[in-house]
């Protein structure tokens, strides 16, 4: 029986790369792309894949929110990581948001199909270009370190990459199907808790901590 495989990522030529590789084997079958957090949410309910490969660093919803969304709804699903962002930081959250599999995009095709056979048998994979540094952060790590970002809800988080990525109030409002009054609220209580205080800073801080792309 085939990996029923769904590849998350924000650009068309990685996505095409991933799935042409990925087809010529016997025992893989790509089901579906998509191009942004969201749109992988609503494929992974619709074709309900054996894996998704989803990069970190997505629009819309971000790969850790589009982890925790999937892990949360459809646990069935393994996640594999598949970024160029090798941070502990980031390595750390995806897997805390319920990846199985962190896969360096330097690493190569055959080093992707290690990653997912693994995990398509029930075992975790961490590139090992990136082991050391995991090693590292975990030895490092203070037991008072926690990042600001965690302790938002799960909309706050959606409000803030929104508008990171350019969105109006009014835009933001009509993407989560909220009331204008509600994202401003949200977006309030976001930049407290940052310790923000305009659109600006929060921009910065989304790029600083790799919500979004210093393109989005």
């Amino acid at each position: 029986m085939s990996i029923r495989i769904l590849i998350a990522d924000e650009f068309e030529v990685v996505r095409e790369g991933v799935r042409s590789f990925l087809e010529i084997l016997p025992d893989m079958e790509v089901v579906g792309q998509a191009a942004d957090g969201r749109m992988a949410v609503q494929l992974a309910h619709e074709s309900r894949p054996d894996i998704l490969i989803l990069d970190s660093l997505m629009p819309v919803l971000n790969g850790i929110d589009t982890a925790r969304q999937i892990a949360r709804e459809l646990p069935g699903i393994k996640i594999v990581a598949f970024s160029a962002h090798l941070e502990n930081r980031n390595v750390r959250e995806m897997f805390k948001a319920g990846a199985i599999g962190y896969v360096s995009k330097y690493g190569g095709c055959q080093e992707l199909i290690a990653a997912i056979e693994s995990v398509a048998s029930g075992k975790v994979y961490l590139s090992p270009s990136i082991t050391s540094l995991v090693i590292e952060g975990f030895v490092h790590r203070s037991q008072d370190d926690v990042s600001p970002y965690s302790l938002l809800t799960a909309k706050e988080r959606q409000v803030l990459q929104l508008l990171a990525e350019g969105k109006t109030t009014k835009e933001v409002a009509h993407e989560l199907n909220i009331s204008a009054k509600a994202v401003e609220w949200r977006r309030s209580k976001t930049m407290h808790k940052l310790n923000v205080h305009n659109i600006a800073e929060l921009v910065k801080y989304a790029i600083r901590e790799e919500i979004i792309s210093v393109h989005a």
